[in-house]
């Protein structure tokens, strides 16, 4: 009894070994896959969907956001509660909720029903991506090997990101729009077994309190940011209610602040932001998914409404965006591990800021080679840019908040997604297939405008020592 009272604690778990590491990394993309897909399939399918449920192009764009919104509104209160839980009992949940919820989209017999289902598929995609980069920081503890993985990770989810439209195509053409959720429900099957088989449970060594009023704060700030941007248009952006909607914006982003300052564990610690690299990484994040999402929005609507292609034509002419994000997303990845952030972030911004300026001129008949141009430019630009920003971001944070580290920048991402839908919907709602190319014109000025913020990022991306809980004004150690 006494030999037994007097043992050493059991030590900590050790990692896994390099095999297992790059299954448990492999599992983990299977999964992120599905929420990059998720932001983007719809894209494509939206005229039709408009078609099947009588509905115009207005409240179609809720159709999109309803699922980004969500999704940027709890990535971090997942990833929190995934330190706290367990990120693989979290992980399984958010696949169980969004296999059921796709299950609901699949079968939704109106607009309201569609759009309902699509916010409780951000539910469970809130689950998913945060908690799939901590697990993957987790399990690669050695700094090189970890950059070349989050590279990796980087590559499958701009791949996902890029190939929604194309996929998304090609299931409406053989099957239907229904066809772009129900392919959901077999791939959930099998990432859930696989999760069983090989990722292993960890928890932060010391969890954060949940923050209630942080969170709710949160979700009414995007919440409110991205309704302004969809139904400014419509109201017209100096009517009353347009007004009350910016002082509403004003309000909930004041008390957020507020209320995030003044917590001992906030949803969002906002003193990192003073740190140049993390708050750049974070908003060129949001710049990054703005200008991916306008381009496919426009893409898509030019194409199918002024163009007159089927929606797999048009989603296969964003097949060199997919090309471009695949190639680069890896050579991106290595290049952060050997070089730094700054050298990719600046080919991100180059190859983006091109991409857009090509359709700046876009017309009724814009030849096609420049189109596919345009799309391959903007593709490598995503591609390099993921994972020097994820790189920057996560290193940035202390290792033991690797579920809040990734959500910060994975939220960053969906509300850049919301607002490029909600931005270049609003540009082009209500406007005639002849006139349509002029009207979306700005959008494509955007695009090129975020890629020039790229190399602002560049500049501010310098390697910086890791965050600990004392470089954090007002924050007690881990």
């Amino acid at each position: 009894m006494l030999r037994t009272s007097l043992a050493a604690p059991p030590s900590p778990p050790s990692p896994p070994d390099a095999r297992r590491r790059w299954s448990i990394l492999a599992v983990c993309a299977l999964s992120m896959f599905l929420v990059g897909v998720d932001t983007t399939i719809v894209n494509v399918g939206l005229p039709e969907i408009g078609h099947g449920l009588a509905v115009g192009t207005h409240g179609l764009e809720w159709v999109v956001d309803a699922y980004t919104v969500v999704l940027a509104s709890l990535l971090v209160v997942s990833g929190a509660l995934a330190d706290r839980w367990g990120r693989r009992r979290v992980f399984r949940c958010g696949l169980l909720v969004f296999g059921l919820a796709s299950l609901a989209c699949a079968l939704a017999p109106s607009l309201g029903v569609l759009v309902a289902a699509r916010a409780v598929q951000g539910i469970g995609a809130s689950m998913l991506s945060p908690v799939a980069l901590a697990i993957v920081v987790n399990a690669m503890p050695d700094p090189r090997e970890r950059a070349r993985a989050i590279g990796v990770w980087a590559s499958v989810f701009g791949l996902s990101m890029a190939a929604g439209p194309v996929t998304g195509g090609a299931l409406i053409a053989a099957f239907g729009w229904r066809s772009v959720f129900w392919i959901n429900v077999p791939v959930v099957v099998m990432a859930l077994v696989l999760v069983a088989v090989f990722v292993p449970e960890s928890r932060a060594a010391r969890a954060r309190r949940l923050d209630l009023p942080g969170q709710v704060l949160l979700t009414a700030l995007i919440c409110l940011v991205v309704g302004v941007l969809i139904e400014g248009p419509r109201i017209g952006w100096t009517s009353p209610a347009a007004v009350a909607g910016y002082a509403l914006v004003t309000a909930a982003a004041t008390g957020f602040v507020l209320v995030e300052l003044r917590r001992d564990e906030p949803l969002m610690d906002l003193g990192l932001f003073r740190r140049p690299p993390f708050a750049t990484a974070v908003l060129g994040a949001t710049a990054v998914f703005v200008a991916l999402n306008v381009s496919l929005l426009l893409n898509t609507l030019y194409l199918q409404h002024t163009r007159g292609w089927t929606p797999l034509e048009s989603g296969a002419a964003t097949l060199p965006m997919a090309v471009g994000a695949t190639l680069c997303a890896p050579w991106s990845g290595s290049l952060v591990a050997r070089l730094g952030p700054r050298r990719p972030l600046i080919l991100a911004g180059v190859f983006t800021t091109a991409g857009g300026l090509c359709l700046t001129n876009l017309g009724q008949h814009t030849s096609v080679p420049l189109i596919l141009l345009a799309h391959l430019l903007i593709g490598v630009g995503f591609g390099f840019a993921n994972a020097p920003l994820t790189n920057t971001a996560v290193s940035g944070l202390p290792s033991s908040r690797a579920g809040v580290a990734g959500a910060i920048t994975s939220t960053a991402r969906q509300v850049g997604a919301a607002v490029g839908i909600a931005v270049a919907g609003g540009l082009v709602a209500g406007t005639d297939p002849s006139g349509f190319a002029a009207a979306s014109r700005p959008g494509w000025l955007l695009v090129s405008g975020c890629g020039v913020f790229l190399l602002v990022v560049a500049r501010a991306s310098q390697p910086a020592p890791a965050v600990t809980s004392h470089d954090v004004p007002g924050r007690s150690r881990d």
